[in-house]
């Protein structure tokens, strides 16, 4: 009967754990990089040993508190997950020559093909029994012709 599957000892599982939680825990994560803002990026990896099934990551801004400040996009899919591997340099500068390059050509085409606006043109918005569609072949009021008031 030594060999048989385990028993679990439910004193013994509580032992374990109340002696683990004296271990010191990482509280600093390790520096991974920065972005072209000035924000720097940290993890402590994932350690399934300590329970620590997923990586934690997260930011401090340039400004203090400022956690609203904008991030890029290649670092904020670092930061949710959605890959593994940090951004490198050449990758961010890559995208944000292709960034300014976009911003460019809008500028362009803005100026290239917007009209002035005619204040005078744009029709007065009208209030009342004005402002309701009107249709030739319905009668504004009972009775009475069409369109006549």
């Amino acid at each position: 009967m030594a060999n048989g599957p385990p028993t679990r000892n439910l004193m013994r599982i509580v032992l374990d754990n109340f002696l683990k939680s004296f271990r010191p825990r990482q509280m600093k994560g390790n520096y991974v990089g920065e972005d072209y803002f000035g924000n720097k990026y940290y993890e402590i990896p994932a350690d399934p040993s300590v329970g620590r099934r997923r990586a934690s990551r997260w930011f401090e801004p340039t400004a203090k508190e400022a956690y609203d400040q904008e991030i890029t996009a290649e670092w904020e899919a670092w930061l949710r997950g959605r890959r593994k591997e940090p951004p490198t340099e050449q990758e961010l500068l890559k995208n944000l020559a292709i960034m300014k390059m976009k911003e460019r050509n809008a500028a362009e085409l803005e100026a290239k093909y917007s009209k002035p606006k005619d204040t005078a043109a744009l029709e007065q918005q009208r209030t009342g029994m004005g402002s309701f569609p009107q249709y030739d072949e319905y009668e504004v009021m009972p009775g009475k012709g069409k369109h006549e008031k």
